[in-house]
This record gives structure tokens, C-alpha cells and sequence, in this order.
């Protein structure tokens, strides 16, 4: 079973990942989530993104907030994808989060979505797995196609709205 993990700078972020963790179950990919800081918990971030591959994990999501260094700090220790995803703070909205975690240097990507963009997150990672799990490639079809027939759908209303 393909397997991601959460990994949240702080309990505060759970509200924010809890889309992701939604989103990777309805595609039946098992999710393991963890609350480590990369400057209150430095050595355990490090050997949690150092034993995630023998541990099974495929992708990382790792949500922060503020200086958002955790995604970065994640990167340097595997070699898994990382996927930054940054949460809105009261400092700056967010601005501060998403720059912090989009301007790492070269050699260690992080790959960046939007403030609070959970579920684009999770949407990410499926993408990535699917890359092995034909599974996973074939649901994300149907969903885009699900998405697709949901717009058409609105469209054909509004245009019957305009007509009547």
C-alpha cells in the first residue's frame, strides 16, 4: 500500500493537513502523521526524513508555518520527495511561510503548493505514487473527470438560469 507522511511543525497546523490526510484515504493511500519542529526537535525531524524510506513512506508533506524551515529541513536529510506546504500565520497571512519554503537552495527542491493548499498537497503525492501504482493513476483520472462533469454541470444550469 503506498504510504505518505504528514509531518506538521505544530499541533496548531493540524486544522490545515487534515484535507491532505482526507484526500490521500479516499484514494487508499495509507497516511502517517507526526508533529516535529525543525528548531524545537532538530535531531528527530532529521532521523524521521532519514528512516521514512525504510519505514515505508514514498512522499513527504511536510506543513509549517512562520520561518517554515521543516520541508527544507526534511529535504536535506532523504532523497523521497518533499512537498512544502505552508499555513497561514498571523504574520503576514502565510506570505512569510510560503516564501521561506519556495527559495530553497540549489540541490534540495522542495516541491512548494499553495498557503493552506492541503488537498493540493495531498493531489501532488497521488500524482507522484501514481507514477508506480497504476491504481493511483487510474482514480486520479476519474477524478479529474469528476471535476470536469461537476463544471459542465454548473454550466449547463447557469445557462438554463440566463435562458428562463
Amino acid at each position: 500500500m503506498p504510504k505518505v507522511g504528514i509531518v506538521m511543525g505544530s499541533i496548531s497546523d493540524l486544522e490545515v493537513v487534515k484535507g491532505a490526510k482526507k484526500v490521500l484515504e479516499g484514494f487508499g493511500v495509507e497516511v502517517e502523521m507526526r508533529v516535529l519542529s525543525a528548531h524545537r526537535t532538530p535531531v528527530e525531524a532529521a532521523r524521521y526524513a532519514q528512516d521514512a524510506e525504510k519505514n515505508g513512506i514514498e512522499v513527504l508533506i511536510a506543513a509549517a508555518g512562520k520561518a517554515a524551515h521543516l520541508p527544507g529541513v526534511l529535504a536535506a536529510y532523504t532523497t523521497l520527495p518533499v512537498i512544502g506546504l505552508p499555513v497561514k500565520s498571523s504574520t503576514m497571512d502565510g506570505l512569510d511561510s510560503l516564501l521561506s519554503i519556495v527559495q530553497m537552495p540549489s540541490g534540495v527542491p522542495v516541491a512548494t503548493v499553495a498557503i493552506n493548499g492541503s488537498e493540493n498537497a495531498a493531489l501532488l503525492a497521488v500524482q507522484m505514487l501514481a507514477l508506480r501504482y497504476k491504481h493511483l493513476a487510474d482514480k486520479l483520472k476519474e477524478h479529474k473527470q469528476r471535476m470536469a462533469q461537476q463544471v459542465l454541470e454548473q454550466d449547463k444550469k447557469l445557462q438554463e438560469e440566463v435562458i428562463s
